[in-house]
């Protein structure tokens, strides 16, 4: 373990972009924001600021686009809906139907102009102030179980500057996401970023090290953000940004990467989305036990 024992400011802002169109679920998000399609019962946004709440993060803000008040409406209190399941007797509901609306302060900013998830960091600086703050992907789900954000956070009040979450994947994938040059620290399953680059071709790829949707910043990257040009696909690019905290650490740097081997799904693709979907279910005490027998007959007799 690294011998450094300096603490930066504690962390309790978390940022959550959330303006995308979903496009990769048409026709179901014509209507209803990609971060309101459920996983079991419950929608996809909602475990991920769960996740920024256990991790110790009590005040959110969602970076919006149009079309999004759905998002609103379900993290604010329902009265009439609270009457009804009061007048039922149906405690539990209602205890469910509470906790949305008391999970953490939300706030929320519209981005405008879709001008990539750079921008979209780069709309929270009002908000965020000069203080170190999480970017949570909504379309990035980390299973309960594994507390990747926390270990984040820790990585950060140790060494400073940005952290950034990393994963292994195989090389010919390596295209599909931000790929770091590394190299090994002191810390376990922690690695000194060098470089980044947006989705390389395998050939160019420094490593198969992917960037996967959490980080931990340092409020430096709004200068660099203000600054930057538009980068791969016309957009400014947050990958952008934090290799320019990388190249001088001055600017806010240093950058690390913590390497998670656990459970993630990407709710933005529809297998993965399904396949959390199942597991999750799989693994409910209400559920799990029909759900799982269900599935195993299933199986057994419509898969060759």
């Amino acid at each position: 373990m690294s011998t450094a024992s300096a603490r930066g400011p504690r962390i309790t802002k978390a940022v959550i972009p959330a303006a995308g169109l979903g496009t990769r679920f048409l026709p179901a998000t014509k209507a209803t924001p990609k971060e309101m399609l459920p996983v079991v019962d419950k929608p996809a946004i909602q475990y991920v600021i769960e996740e920024a709440v256990t991790a110790g993060l009590s005040d959110v803000l969602m970076i919006t686009g149009r079309n999004k008040r759905s998002l609103e409406d379900h993290f604010d209190r329902n009265y009439e809906l609270e009457e009804v399941l009061r007048r039922k007797g149906d405690a539990a509901r209602l205890d469910e139907v509470r906790a949305s609306s008391e999970l953490a302060d939300i706030h929320y900013v519209r981005q405008g102009d879709p001008k990539g998830l750079g921008h979209a960091v780069l709309c929270a600086q009002e908000h965020v102030g000069g203080q170190p703050f999480a970017v949570l992907l909504g379309d990035d789900m980390v299973d309960p179980r594994d507390r990747l954000l926390s270990r984040m956070i820790e990585v950060q009040q140790r060494h400073g500057g940005s952290v950034i979450a990393l994963m292994e994947v195989d090389p010919s994938q390596i295209h599909l996401y931000g790929s770091v040059a590394a190299a090994p620290s002191d810390d376990d399953h922690v690695v000194t970023v060098s470089g980044l680059v947006e989705k390389p071709e395998p050939a160019d790829a420094p490593s198969n090290l992917a960037i996967i949707g959490r980080y931990i910043l340092d409020p430096g990257i709004f200068e660099v953000l203000r600054k930057a040009e538009p980068g791969r696909g016309g957009e400014i690019q947050l990958t952008d940004a934090l290799q320019a905290l990388a190249a001088e650490p001055s600017l806010g740097g240093p950058v690390h990467g913590v390497v998670f081997r656990g459970r993630r799904y990407d709710t933005g693709d529809r297998a993965d989305y399904l396949r959390a979907t199942v597991r999750l279910a799989c693994e409910r005490e209400d559920l799990g036990p029909d759900f799982r027998a269900w599935l195993r007959s299933y199986v057994q007799q419509e898969m060759p």
